[in-house]
């Protein structure tokens, strides 16, 4: 082996060989050019190639004498191989210095090759942290750090994680990085109104370092809201409807807006989905843990704030899901926490009451005679009346006021008050609740719906998680199936069902979420022979065109409750000028 630069020759096989030192002539930097989408690590020194020139001189030598060690006697490989045995084994704290670490991707929207290689060279995500000496009051999971690897490149972006995998978080310490590497000086959060307090200690917890302003109040105190040159500002759908006009006035940007339950902007045509829509943002991040409730128009509906015309209604689902795979992460518990506690399922189908089937029958052979004899006359509101009338039934005999799921929930709560654990009851009306919160009041049931303040319902979250003497938790789907972090409760009931199986999702998962302290029990009322179990074969169709979309898989064209289908619950036809119109 030779180096004509030296001019030695090297040789292992000698018994001495010569080394020379190069010296060093000139270092030349050439500076390789940043894209503006994101600068990280914190402070980084400008990237730079360094090109050193090697100068042709005399080398200065040294000499190695090389003596050769006799071998190891046989009989002194066991002594080894014991030494082996005996060495300690790994510990845990070592293997998980060692395990992968999170790299930052490349976009699919980045084509420049400075640009690609500007992410490709950053390092790891911890190690950014460790730069940026951002400390967490709870250690992260891995899947929560590549959540995070996900959203920090992304100027478009949902994070479709599953209810309980802390969506939140991941928004909010994407947000840290962004302004502490002042790529982001004003951001946006938007959420519904009765998660704005969930949303403040949020940000207390994951990041006590960042000044936030919540904009609520009379016009006048939010207009100064507004103006505050604060960091981070909250504020609700609702607000932000009501301060269109006002926005535009004050000519306010954002480096980044991000929604909570972004599902609220799925109607393209709603107001909601055009006052989100208009913000001037340099970035649009969106969370939801059902971004297709219904149709894929759901989905349509957010990308119009994510990523305007990178999908539309005419697409298959499949078409539809490649095309927005860059654009959307999507995880779930089972996938990414092996180690949640299990969660339990039973349908619990009840017989009704003697007195309530008998007024149930009436109902429903009333109400079908009427529908016959309207023809085509006939639309989806009459048959929607008709089947929250039979639903109502169910849940009490509105002649007798009896119940067959009060007992049979009464029963159940009998054994979780017992036991000190505690339940949470779902209903989609909020007189079900009032009417379930005087049976029950020997389990301290409290309350929880959309017709309470703000204040009134923290502070009945706050009674519940610490009264001891308060074992049940009564909520109506619309207020309590969102946002709320309720998992010291093991026991969840679905008293009556909701139109979309996605809802009742969410609602599980308030207790089936990280940090729960055992497993979670869902119980399902189902009252047999009725509308409630007709309803619950239609909706089951519904969760494949949400794991069609997102999986990229084929599947039907539609998962929602049609016109059709909505007839054929009473077995009646769909009249042709219904179908016309549709």
């Amino acid at each position: 082996m030779t180096d004509s630069t030296v001019g030695k020759a090297w040789s292992l096989r000698q018994s001495e060989f010569e080394i020379a030192p190069c010296n060093v002539a000139h270092i030349s930097i050439e500076n390789i050019a940043t894209p503006g989408v994101l600068r990280v690590p914190i402070d980084p020194p400008r990237c730079a190639a360094v090109s050193i020139p090697f100068e042709l001189c005399a080398p200065k030598t040294q000499k190695f004498t090389f003596r050769p060690v006799a071998p190891l006697p046989v009989d002194q490989f066991n002594h080894v191989a014991e030494i082996a045995v005996r060495l300690p084994r790994p510990t845990r704290e070592s293997s998980e210095s060692t395990s992968p670490r999170t790299r930052i991707g490349v976009p699919a929207d980045v084509v420049k090759l400075e640009e690609r290689m500007f992410y490709l060279l950053q390092p790891d995500l911890e190690t950014m942290l460790e730069t940026c000496r951002l400390e967490f009051p709870r250690k992260p999971f891995p899947f929560q750090f590549e959540g995070i690897a996900f959203l920090l490149p992304r100027l478009g972006a949902i994070l479709a994680d599953e209810m309980g995998l802390g969506k939140s978080m991941q928004a909010i310490s994407s947000i840290r990085l962004l302004i502490r590497s002042k790529e982001a000086r004003r951001v946006l959060v938007v959420c519904p109104k009765g998660l704005v307090t969930n949303w403040k200690k949020e940000l207390e917890d994951w990041a006590p370092e960042i000044l936030v302003a919540i904009v609520e109040g009379p016009i006048e105190r939010r207009r100064w809201q507004w103006s505050l040159n604060v960091p981070v500002t909250v504020a609700n759908y609702e607000v932000l409807v009501r301060d269109r006009e006002l926005l535009a006035e004050l000519g306010l940007s954002f480096d980044l807006v991000v929604l909570d339950e972004a599902q609220r902007i799925k109607n393209l045509s709603s107001q909601t989905n055009h006052a989100v829509c208009n913000l001037i943002r340099k970035r649009s991040w969106a969370l939801t843990g059902t971004p297709v409730e219904n149709s894929s128009e759901d989905l349509v509906g957010i990308f119009n704030f994510v990523a305007p015309g990178q999908i539309n209604s005419e697409m298959s689902p499949r078409a539809m899901g490649m095309a927005a795979t860059d654009h959307v992460l999507r995880r779930t518990k089972d996938r990414v926490l092996k180690d949640l506690p299990p969660r339990m399922n039973r349908d619990e189908r009840i017989e009704l009451l003697p007195e309530q089937r008998e007024t149930y029958r009436l109902a429903e052979e009333e109400g079908i005679l009427r529908l016959s004899s309207m023809g085509k006359e006939a639309t989806i509101r009459h048959v929607f009346e008709l089947v929250l009338r039979l639903k109502q039934i169910c849940n009490f005999d509105t002649a007798t006021g009896s119940s067959a799921k009060l007992e049979r929930l009464s029963s159940e709560l009998e054994e979780v008050a017992s036991s000190g654990r505690k339940a949470l009851v779902f209903s989609q009306w909020v007189e079900v609740l009032k009417k379930l919160s005087g049976k029950l009041s020997r389990f301290g049931a409290l309350e929880y719906h959309g017709g309470m303040s703000t204040k009134n319902r923290d502070a009945t979250i706050e009674r519940f998680r610490n009264d001891p003497k308060c074992s049940v938790l009564l909520l109506s789907y619309g207020a309590g199936a969102v946002g709320l972090n309720l998992q010291f409760s093991q026991y969840v009931f679905l008293f009556d069902r909701w139109w979309n199986p996605a809802v009742e999702d969410q609602a599980i998962n308030r207790a089936h979420r990280i940090g729960a302290v055992g497993a979670v029990t869902v119980t399902r009322f189902l009252t047999v022979d009725t509308i409630e179990e007709r309803i619950d074969e239609v909706l089951s169709r519904k969760r494949a065109l949400f794991e069609t979309i997102l999986s990229c898989a084929e599947g039907p064209q539609s998962g929602g409750l049609t016109q059709e289908e909505i007839f054929a619950l009473f077995n009646l036809h769909t009249p042709r000028t219904i179908t016309e119109a549709a």
